[in-house]
């Protein structure tokens, strides 16, 4: 019997709000759409005394008047330091301002003030350079037609050469069988697929005349002293190195209209309104961006202009460990003006400019002081020759056309370098072990010592041996960095803070981690120290699940570490081995970790630097347990040690989460490590630059299609709405159909305008402030409870009605300030009626910190269900905003959530949640973990304290790890069992930033 199908429906609803150009099969799609990516944020209860401020999507806008239910009430409507001072305290005193400076209001209200660079300010000028009157509107681009999609036919051809390259990246074999498959449903229609092979493809994508940097190579080769015989194989080898011109790829940036509204373009200083408390976001709001502008408009011909700081990043990658040999060395290119949270999205915003060259000989020679030598100075050499069309341009203002339409002039700098510790030891031109930005010795790391200046080494160059400039200042003085051929290039003022490696894969994974195992073999033996060992994985094992956390399903015992692992790790470590090592230990893990998560920060002020000092200066407090037990010899650890410029670094560039290397790191995926893997490995590289080529090329030309309006809507809308109005031209009476005519399927609502402007004249003021909006999942549980009893059952709370009337009470009567306990219960309402049982409901919440949104807006889901994956059950554990007036803890409880459920009473829908309370221990947190105790809540029949609360005064999810104390914990105990099997909890404020801001 053969089996039922559905044909392909063409039927597409637009979403309808501005900026959004999802398209839907049906109306129920659509409003799904709706209630996740652009939920309406309603008032809280008057009982929940819910009070945030975070971000949220603008209205949409009204197609016809339609909108399904739920939605039918929207209305219309470094500075340069002198020699002789220290690092890092003298970054401490305030820069002085100059007293022409003018404050801008910025932002919404009048909360935060910004003083720009009154002289490198950015005026808008003309293809020739010549400045507009203030105000001017930019010059209009070249006019292209809107039918023009050269070099493909049509949005088809894009749209398919775009899936099938960059999305699905379908090898040129499968993209053959598509087509030949395509094709044979369209011979009968005497029609053809939009390529006719692989290669047509390619082709058709190599034309793209946007985005066309090429791929030159230049050959090195050592030139130095040789030997008259015997030469070293290693000396005749030439070496490629493959790059394109950062010139091309820099101005492609700043013309890229997506980044038009998240782009700086002038240095500035931020202040918050109240206290003139100075603050660090971006690059362009450091003392580095600002002296930098200082020195460049000293040249009169530079006044008006752009400074556009040049970001360089590079590190050895590795491929394929299995096939060995495949190891390459990108370098990587941004540009400051683009804000952090463009730059952490990785949309395109970082672009590789060259693959470096790798000499290698045989383990006889390696370390032949002159191949090292040639190694290290063929880096310097290559970077200097790959950025050379660079140089112009720092010196003599270059007209360059911008995203926003404007033609600016600008001026280039050397930005900061984004680099790992051994990265950083080749850039500065240092001994292994001594610090890139200060004359530490290696023997003191810690001890305050003069900055590293380029006009300070020159002049240790010029005056002292080799054997001295290596052995008392760490300085390789036959190397010359790179920098020191470009105007305002000083290496080690640039070398950027690095989160990735020195803090999260170094300090923490490499250091702690390896230090408490060494701690527990010195103090009870290798045999105890194992058993202890296994029982903190059981407790990093049994920890339980929450979203976003990765869990250890056998604690950390495995060898191959990501950065992921390590951080992971970090969230969970402090509670797991607390009771196995002594208080100093837990206190130096509890000031390292408020350390990385201060720093972290997306936006940090004056007072968030003195808490980074005040944990800095614990940490260094209490680790000294690990050298006074014999743990530790010593301190002096160069990535440890970077910890003491932090704050410096922070003044100079801004949050450091914008300059990490976890950036480039990604970057590897996308511009490395998949590109390998779409070629045939023989001669890989070739193909990998042809496959990056390629990618810029579409990339460019979405952006250029979509800034004409020509990808508005979907492939399928777009050719619906073509179909119906070429039939409208054919007909001679639009209002009359004819019958014979064949019908074309009409796109709902086709005209309704989905990007571009406004066509109703509505201001769009972009996104408004909103903390954080829970809403219950889409689809109720059918087989769980319907009633209020049977939930009562299912649950075994068996008072659980009761306290139902007593919550309706709450909100028919918001202003009654009784406790709910206190209230007769013969005054209570009564609910009678049908119920519906959720398993999960949604958070939404602005955590820019967190792994977010370009808007800084993330979304976690809350469970609450029986069975989880068909393990086990799972019950998460929520923040309960108790009492708005209080910020923190102060304000917010700790509950458990054991069932979300919604019912209708008088009319009103209410969507709450059952929860089980739990109690602070205190009235802050512990002294040694800085984490709130929290207990289970009993009532005076030893039952849990159970309520019932409105999902409105739920904030987020909250985790907690439970105080394993000394004993070893029991081998049966599962992740899925932690919250029943212990009765006291820490509050885990390490689980995530926002966590951290909240309970801390």
């Amino acid at each position: 019997m053969p089996i039922a199908r559905n044909d392909h429906s063409s039927l597409q609803f637009p979403c309808g709000y501005l900026r959004c150009a999802r398209h839907f099969k049906s109306q129920g799609g659509r409003k799904k759409h709706w209630n996740t990516s652009h939920p309406i944020f309603g008032p809280a209860p008057a009982t929940t005394g819910v009070s945030h401020t975070a971000t949220v999507e603008e209205q949409p806008e009204v197609l016809d008047g339609y909108f399904p239910a739920g939605h039918d009430d929207i209305s219309a409507g470094g500075d340069n330091f002198p020699a002789g001072t220290s690092d890092p305290s003298q970054a401490l005193n305030e820069p002085d301002i100059p007293d022409d400076l003018n404050a801008e209001f910025f932002g919404l209200g009048d909360r935060l003030y910004r003083n720009y660079h009154p002289k490198l300010n950015a005026r808008p000028c003309n293809v020739t350079g010549q400045f507009l009157p203030d105000g001017a509107p930019p010059t209009p681009p070249p006019i292209k037609s809107p039918d023009d999609w050269a070099p493909y036919r049509n949005r088809v051809e894009f749209e398919t050469a775009e899936f099938l390259y960059t999305r699905n990246q379908m090898s040129a074999g499968d993209i053959n069988v598509l087509l030949d498959l395509w094709a044979a449903t369209l011979l009968k229609y005497n029609d053809k697929p939009p390529f006719a092979d692989h290669r047509d493809l390619y082709k058709t994508i190599d034309a793209t005349p946007v985005g066309d940097v090429k791929w030159q190579s230049l050959k090195v080769q050592y030139t130095g002293e040789r030997p008259e015989t015997n030469v070293l194989p290693w000396m005749d080898q030439a070496h490629d190195v493959w790059y394109r011109d950062p010139h091309e790829v820099i101005r492609n940036m700043l013309g890229n209209p997506d980044y038009a509204t998240e782009m700086d373009y002038r240095p500035y200083r931020e202040y918050l309104t109240d206290g003139d408390e100075r603050q660090w976001q971006d690059l362009m709001s450091g003392d580095w961006a600002w002296n930098q502008a200082e020195t460049i408009s000293e040249d009169p011909d530079t006044l008006g202009s752009t400074f556009v700081p040049v970001i360089l990043g590079s590190d050895k990658t590795t491929v394929s460990v299995a096939t060995g040999a495949n190891d390459y060395y990108p370098l990587y290119v941004s540009i400051g003006n683009v804000r952090n949270n463009v730059r952490r999205a990785h949309r395109d915003a970082v672009a590789i400019i060259g693959f470096l060259a790798m000499p290698k000989t045989t383990e006889e020679h390696a370390k032949d002081p002159k191949f090292r030598k040639f190694r290290r100075q063929l880096f310097h050499s290559s970077v200097a020759k790959i950025l050379e069309n660079l140089r112009p341009g720092m010196t003599t203002p270059e007209v360059v056309r911008f995203g926003d339409g404007h033609y600016r002039r600008v001026i280039y700098g050397l930005g900061p370098y984004i680099a790992d510790y051994e990265e950083q030891v080749l850039l500065a031109c240092i001994v292994r072990n001594w610090c890139p930005r200060c004359m530490s010795h290696p023997d003191s790391l810690d001890t305050k010592s003069l900055c590293r200046r380029r006009d300070h080494t020159e002049a240790l160059v010029e005056e002292a041996t080799y054997g001295a400039l290596w052995m008392e200042y760490g300085i390789v003085g036959d190397l010359v960095p790179f920098t020191n051929d470009f105007p305002r290039g000083d290496i080690h003022e640039l070398i950027a803070p690095d989160i990735l490696h020195q803090l999260i894969k170094g300090t923490f994974k490499d250091h702690l981690v390896k230090w408490v195992g060494q701690y527990l073999q010195h103090v009870h033996g290798t045999k105890e120290a194992e058993r202890i060992q296994a029982d903190i994985d059981r407790r990093i094992a049994a920890v339980a699940s929450f979203a976003g956390l990765r869990r250890f399903p056998e604690g950390r015992g495995f060898k191959q570490w990501t950065g992921d692992d390590s951080k992971a790790l970090m969230k969970v470590y402090l509670p797991a081995i607390e009771g196995h090592v002594p208080t100093d230990v837990v206190r130096a893990f509890r000031a390292f970790l408020e350390f990385c998560y201060l720093v972290r920060r997306n936006i940090i002020t004056e007072s968030t630097l003195g808490q980074i000092q005040e944990a800095l200066d614990r940490f260094h407090h209490y680790r000294e347990i690990f050298e006074s037990t014999g743990v530790v010899l010593t301190f002096s650890l160069p990535r440890q040690h970077s910890c003491s410029h932090y704050v410096l670094l922070i003044r100079l560039f801004g949050a450091p989460n914008g300059l990490c290397s976890s950036i480039t790191e990604t970057k590897h995926i996308k511009a490395v490590k998949e590109p390998w893997r779409r070629s045939s490995r023989y001669k890989a590289l070739g193909q990998m630059l042809v496959t990056n080529q390629r990618l810029d090329k579409l990339t460019a030309a979405r952006i250029d299609f979509k800034t004409r309006g020509m990808l508005n809507g979907t492939c399928l809308s777009a050719t619906l709405k073509a179909l119906k109005r070429l039939r409208l031209d054919k007909t001679p009476d639009a209002s009359q159909p004819n019958e014979n005519s064949a019908t074309v399927p009409i796109l709902f609502n086709a005209d309704v305008t989905i990007q571009g402007d406004n066509e109703e004249g509505e201001i769009d003021n972009g996104p408004t402030l909103v903390q954080a909006h829970v809403q219950l999942a889409k689809t109720p549980q059918r087989k769980r409870a319907r009633t209020i009893p049977e939930l009562s059952t299912e649950l075994s709370i068996p008072n659980l009605y009761n306290v139902l009337r007593r919550f309706l009470f709450e909100q028919v009567h918001p202003d009654d300030q009784r406790p709910p306990s206190e209230i007769p219960l013969s005054r209570c309402p009564r609910f009678e009626g049908k119920i519906q049982v959720f398993n999960s409901a949604s958070s939404t919440f602005y955590a820019p910190s967190d792994r977010s949104g370009i808007g800084g807006m993330r979304r976690e889901h809350i469970r609450a269900c029986p069975i989880w994956r068909n393990e086990a059950p799972r019950y998460d554990c929520v923040f309960v905003n108790t009492d708005a007036s209080v910020e923190g803890m102060g304000g917010m409880d700790i509950a458990r959530v054991m069932c979300f459920f919604s019912f209708t009473f008088n009319a009103v829908s209410h969507p709450c949640a059952v929860v089980r309370w739990f109690d602070k221990a205190s009235d802050g947190p512990d002294q040694d973990t800085g984490m709130w105790i929290v207990t289970p809540s009993f009532d005076t029949d030893h039952s849990f304290s159970v309520g019932i609360i409105h999902i409105d005064s739920i904030y987020r999810a909250a985790h907690l790890i439970p105080i394993y104390g000394a004993q070893i914990i029991s081998r049966d105990i599962k992740h899925h069992d932690s919250y029943d099997a212990f009765r006291a909890f820490y509050l885990n404020k390490f689980a995530d930033h926002h966590a951290f801001e909240i309970a801390s």
